[in-house]
């Protein structure tokens, strides 16, 4: 696990300033997809050249399978003894690409007591599923019993529905190396990933795995890390292009970040009371601090500010691993209305927004995500409005009517 020679580097990295590093304690299950050329240590070796500290252990028993791993002691017992932020999990390369109902009952039941052992373990640990890539030219020896197994591209569809379909089934996210070994064969063919016998990784292979985990953990491009080991450094360039773009544009894909906390709050105030309500993801206890002296830990309530102002309310929400703050500028204003303030009631049901107005009156609406690209735009002059969010994520709706308008996030799941 640690080792005195990560604690040094980490110690040196620290005080020549890199404000921003972050340690991750990382456990390896697998197999010698894993083993070979020692891909925990290149992931630490990456981590290290961006600035980062993984403090590491492994179990990788050749051949190994998921239903090994649920049993063997030494698996169990790493499980147990470690403060983990991810266990990394790589099923036997074959199994998760056989038939959908012989997945079901050979792989899946031990994908689940690999994450209930993690999660017994440590609550806040994260089980993250390796999913592997398809062989060079498909699985000849199931060939002729599955023939999606006979093409690299068949075997490759198997593993990716198979890896996602556990971490929906299990709550827990994928780090994507399949699909990234896929992007690097459509697009960059002359980059040998495979070595001699077609099935496991070459050095190009597990370095790319390499990026793939990196990214996936900690959520930030592997792109001009310094450590390539003896991948040329053309191609070290492409692969670690090829792990940002398949990992960081499609997060929500591989459920990265799907169980973090999330806090937001709609305010609405109304006959000199105003309702605050907790409108996030995953929080399970609040924190609220209305500027005013006062405090608040219920997810939803009314409260009655003793004057009217502008108050900075911040939120605070929790689940025991995972935290998210979010302050919001409200304005108390019970003896008047200002000319520009637009008053509405905000109802949610799971990814559909309602707006209640008062009136009928002619609104504009335009829904932005948050690279701020406008994704929806409309007039209506209904004093209901439905508002269906696309996909998972953060939108920034915002509602004009005459000289009066609003700006608020809306947050889909």
């Amino acid at each position: 696990m640690t080792n005195l020679t990560s604690l040094l580097i980490a110690a040196l990295t620290f005080c020549m300033g890199t404000s921003f590093a972050q340690t991750k304690n990382v456990l390896f299950l697998g197999n010698s997809y894993t083993g070979v050329n020692n891909l925990p240590l290149l992931t630490y070796n990456l981590a290290l050249s961006l600035g980062d500290t993984i403090n590491y252990d492994s179990n990788i028993p050749g051949g190994y399978t998921y239903e090994g791993h649920s049993t063997n002691t030494t698996s169990l017992s790493k499980v147990a003894s470690g403060d983990w932020d991810f266990v990394i999990l790589q099923e036997q390369s074959q199994k998760p690409s056989f038939p959908p109902s012989q997945v079901a009952t050979e792989v899946y039941p031990y994908a689940q007591i690999l994450v209930d052992s993690v999660k017994s373990a440590n609550a806040c640990a994260e089980p993250l599923f390796y999913m592997t890539w398809g062989r060079k030219n498909g699985d000849a020896s199931n060939c002729g019993f599955y023939p999606p197994l006979c093409t690299y591209d068949g075997m490759q569809a198997r593993l990716r529905e198979s890896y996602l379909e556990m971490s929906i089934n299990n709550d827990c996210s994928v780090s994507p190396v399949g699909a990234a070994w896929k992007y690097v064969r459509d697009n960059y063919p002359t980059i040998e990933l495979y070595s001699a016998d077609e099935s496991h990784p070459s050095i190009n292979g597990s370095y790319l795995a390499a990026c793939v985990h990196y990214t996936s953990m900690y959520r930030e491009s592997p792109v001009g890390a310094s450590f390539i080991s003896t991948v040329s450094a053309i191609d070290a360039a492409i692969l670690q292009e090829a792990a940002e773009l398949v990992v960081l544009d499609s997060l929500s894909t591989w459920r990265i970040g799907h169980n973090d906390v999330v806090a937001s709050f709609t305010s609405n105030t109304v006959g000199g009371s105003t309702v605050f309500s907790e409108t996030g993801t995953n929080g399970t206890t609040y924190s609220w601090d209305l500027d005013d002296g006062s405090t608040e830990t219920a997810a939803s309530f009314s409260y009655t500010y003793s004057n009217d102002g502008e108050y900075n309310v911040e939120l605070i929400a929790t689940n025991g691993c995972d935290s998210d703050t979010v302050s919001q500028q409200v304005t108390i204003n019970t003896t008047r209305i200002s000319e520009n303030q637009l008053v509405f009631e905000i109802r949610r049901f799971q990814n559909k927004y309602t707006l209640l107005f008062g009136d009928a009156a002619e609104r504009h609406f335009q829904l932005y995500d948050v690279k701020g690209s406008l994704i929806q735009e409309n007039k209506k002059t209904n004093s209901e409005i439905n508002i269906a969010l696309p996909e998972s994520g953060m939108y920034i709706l915002h509602v004009a009517e005459s000289n009066k308008s609003a700006v608020i996030k809306l947050f889909s799941y």
